[in-house]
Parts: structure tokens; C-alpha cells; sequence
């Protein structure tokens, strides 16, 4: 079997960077996509506008406060499609927030976690969310 797609829906480049040389360090083989907003996240999950050809991704990491549609109205719209429902949506964000967490799952998302404060840290979350999710 090939290499599992992760798509990141991530707007900062600093947290994108971070997370690139976070998963580099745990040698999985993965394929990993990038989008900056909400609509292009969607237009990369329906192959369309310049993404006809993207891969179905095995694992998405979303970040909650991006420009446009923001990651609750992402997650709605993955959840409403018949097509996109089964993959696993990991809420990924700065956030803590207690409310945040509860209305995020009720949305459907999967997980939530909070990024952590140091490199060691996000390398081992990272380790853990891909070996229950790209396996």
C-alpha cells in the first residue's frame, strides 16, 4: 500500500512549517496537502477548481479560526456530503476552549486537540494521531 494522505487545512505558514518538520522527524509515509480556507478545502475534497486531481485524503487536520468560512463551517460541510462523512476530521487549533471542544464534536469532528507548546510535544501528538488514523 502507498503512502496515506493528510490534508491540512491551515492558513499560518509558521504552524504549517511546524507541523511539516514535525511529521519529517516521525519518518511516516505520508502524503501531505495543504490548503489555506474553507473554500479551498472544499474544492480540494470535490475535485474541483484546480483540484481535479487531488487524492482523497485518509486524515484531515483542521484548524478552527481561518479567513472565510471558518473550521466549524468547514466541518459542517464535510459532514453533510455523503461522500466526504467517513474521513476522520481532527480539530487542530490554538484553541482550549471547553465550548469550542463540545461544538466541534457535536459537529462530528473526531478529535480535538489543542497544538502543543513545544516541538517534542507536537512530534508525539502527531505520532499518535497517525498511527490511530493512517494505518
Amino acid at each position: 500500500m502507498g503512502a496515506q494522505v493528510l490534508l491540512s487545512i491551515e492558513d499560518d505558514d509558521a504552524e504549517y512549517f511546524v507541523v511539516t518538520i514535525a511529521l519529517k522527524e516521525l519518518d511516516i509515509p505520508v502524503r501531505f496537502f495543504r490548503v489555506v480556507d474553507g473554500q479551498q478545502a472544499m474544492w480540494f475534497l470535490e475535485n474541483t477548481h484546480g483540484h481535479e486531481l487531488a487524492p482523497r485524503p485518509d486524515l484531515i487536520l483542521l484548524n478552527l479560526h481561518l479567513p472565510g468560512k471558518d473550521g466549524f463551517e468547514i466541518l459542517t460541510e464535510i459532514r453533510g456530503k455523503e461522500s466526504l462523512r467517513s474521513i476522520p476530521v481532527i480539530i487542530f487549533t490554538t484553541s482550549s476552549s471547553t465550548a469550542e471542544r463540545k461544538r466541534a464534536l457535536a459537529l462530528g469532528a473526531t478529535d480535538f486537540i489543542s497544538k502543543p507548546g513545544s516541538m517534542a510535544e507536537l512530534i508525539e501528538t502527531l505520532r499518535i494521531v497517525c498511527s490511530q488514523f493512517l494505518t
